[in-house]
């Protein structure tokens, strides 16, 4: 997630883009939005807050707009850079615009302007990393007005998180199985031994298309209908992106040994990490069953992504998400892991999304010599963010390559790559390949404090406590009263993600 600098060459017509900026960030409006937004009760001043961003947002992605038809493909890693900011902006646009809409999302306004708001200021923070690594001037230029547009959002988010229906426990911890909004034929989609798909993906033509990309450009765009992709058996080696207006797509495969998406994107050839994705999705709603997402540039290329997802109440279920540093991005909002099977070595499942995994084959492979495995790393920068990464009933362990090494006991659970970190390991078996100490710190004292990392009635050889770490932000959970916070109905509002439907699971804790 940390990237190199790269030298980068004047962009032409820099001093007209330049006095653009200056005109915008330095405009009345733009001035007089940055002040605080009133109380969350007051809806006016709120809704005005939320405007002037929106407003902010839509003149950055104008700024970037030049950048994109000066860079030369010679610079992959700019080009990548400036591509990230246009589509993370735009996405911070469509959540901030949702925040402002009387409907959408799960039916709690609460919960769901959360996460709107929560994902809007992460956005900012990506583009911003992605713009690190190329030393030029579009970062110089970018970076005042990213950073107003967050600090917008941050307001923002700490009068929801003030409020008092914020602050209200969601009780429930019953026994229930797929999210809430996964509606009545959704489930029976995903627990159907062949769903019935709209169009057929096979590479020796006996479907509607032969790549995945096809059949993704030509689903419909904007739709509350579900529609259903069958791709069949065979390795596709191609990068699918599925841009945020490919609402409520299913994706079904033949198995994770039989269907496989397969990329070799990476930050050493000049990709972006955000960039590097074999597999992409933005659109809300989205499933995936049956199939395997791979990275396949190996522990030498470092940042190498196999799934990024940003798709709002979204659904992984059997999938295998394998590669070796930085292979799971579930980068921002609502998303859910069952019975998934994620290999990696360096902050394998990493990013801001309010994600629980249940069920799942957590494995660590072997890092190149002087790398530790960390198996998180967690991107939460504001303590009103509701973000958080959930594991229970999970399988934590290793790959044949590195059991054979392990030895050198390398792998940690997590490492905080920003400030108010949080990942939480619950009732899973946790395996030899775990350092004694548990966790790992970032750089320094860095984030020690300010960090919440737990873990509750883990079994195996790795889960004894003793020599855990003792920072402040590490809790040994001791008791059900604690612990109930990090099941899925509460630390990710499981009464709207997890009520009763489909395939088993425990909302709560077991007894």
């Amino acid at each position: 997630m940390k990237s190199n600098i790269v030298k980068m060459e004047p962009v032409p017509c820099l001093t007209s883009i330049v006095s653009v900026l200056l005109l915008i960030l330095l405009s009345p409006e733009c001035v007089k939005s940055s002040s605080p937004a009133g109380n969350f009760t007051n809806s006016s001043d709120f809704t005005s807050t939320l405007r002037s961003t929106i407003d902010q947002v839509q003149n950055l992605i104008s700024l970037l707009a030049p950048f994109s038809s000066t860079i030369g493909e010679g610079d992959l890693r700019l080009s990548s850079a400036v591509s990230d900011c246009v589509d993370l902006l735009d996405l911070s646009s469509d959540q901030l615009s949702l925040s402002l809409s009387p409907t959408g999302g799960t039916g709690n306004r609460v919960s769901d302007l959360r996460s709107w708001l929560s994902a809007a200021l992460g956005n900012q923070d990506t583009c911003h990393e992605s713009l690190s690594g190329t030393d030029g001037i579009v970062s110089t230029l970018i970076s005042t007005g990213l950073d107003a547009v967050s600090s917008l959002v941050s307001t923002s988010l700490t009068e929801i998180s003030s409020s008092p229906s914020a602050r209200r426990k969601l009780l429930r911890s019953e026994t229930a199985s797929f999210p809430g909004w996964v509606k009545a034929r959704d489930r029976r989609l995903l627990q159907a031994a062949a769903p019935k798909p709209d169009v057929v993906v096979a590479q020796d033509g006996s479907g509607n298309y032969t790549t995945v990309s096809e059949a993704v450009a030509a689903a419909p765009a904007e739709s509350w209908k579900r529609y259903v992709i069958y791709v069949k058996r065979g390795v596709y080696k191609e990068n699918v992106e599925i841009k945020k207006k490919k609402w409520n797509l299913m994706m079904v495969g033949d198995g994770v040994r039989l269907t496989v998406i397969s990329g070799n994107r990476s930050f050493i050839d000049g990709w972006t990490t955000f960039r590097s994705a074999t597999f992409a999705v933005a659109g809300k709603g989205f499933i995936a069953r049956d199939m395997s997402f791979e990275n396949t540039a190996g522990p030498e290329k470092h940042q190498a992504v196999a799934l990024r997802s940003d798709s709002d109440l979204s659904v992984y279920y059997h999938c295998s998400i394998q590669g070796y540093q930085d292979t799971l991005y579930a980068h921002s909002l609502r998303q859910f892991y069952r019975e998934c099977l994620i290999t990696g070595t360096v902050d394998f499942i990493f990013g801001n999304a309010a994600a629980v995994f249940q069920n799942c084959q957590i494995l660590a492979r072997r890092p190149l010599p002087n790398q530790k495995n960390s198996i998180t790393a967690h991107g939460r920068k504001d303590p009103n963010q509701n973000t958080g990464f959930s594991f229970q009933f999970c399988n934590v362990s290793a790959t044949t390559d590195l059991l054979a090494n392990e030895s050198t006991r390398s792998t940690y659970l997590g490492r905080p790559w920003k400030e108010f970190s949080r990942t939480v390991f619950m009732q899973s078996y946790l395996g030899s390949v775990l350092s004694p100490q548990g966790w790992l710190a970032w750089q320094g004292e860095f984030a020690l404090d300010t960090l919440y990392y737990g873990e509750y009635m883990n079994f195996g050889p790795g889960s004894g406590l003793g020599n855990r770490v003792k920072w402040s932000g590490y809790h040994a959970i001791s008791n059900f009263s604690q612990a109930i916070n990090f099941t899925v109905s509460q630390f990710i509002d499981g009464n709207l993600w997890l009520p009763a439907t489909g395939v088993k699971y425990t909302a709560g804790l077991m007894i």
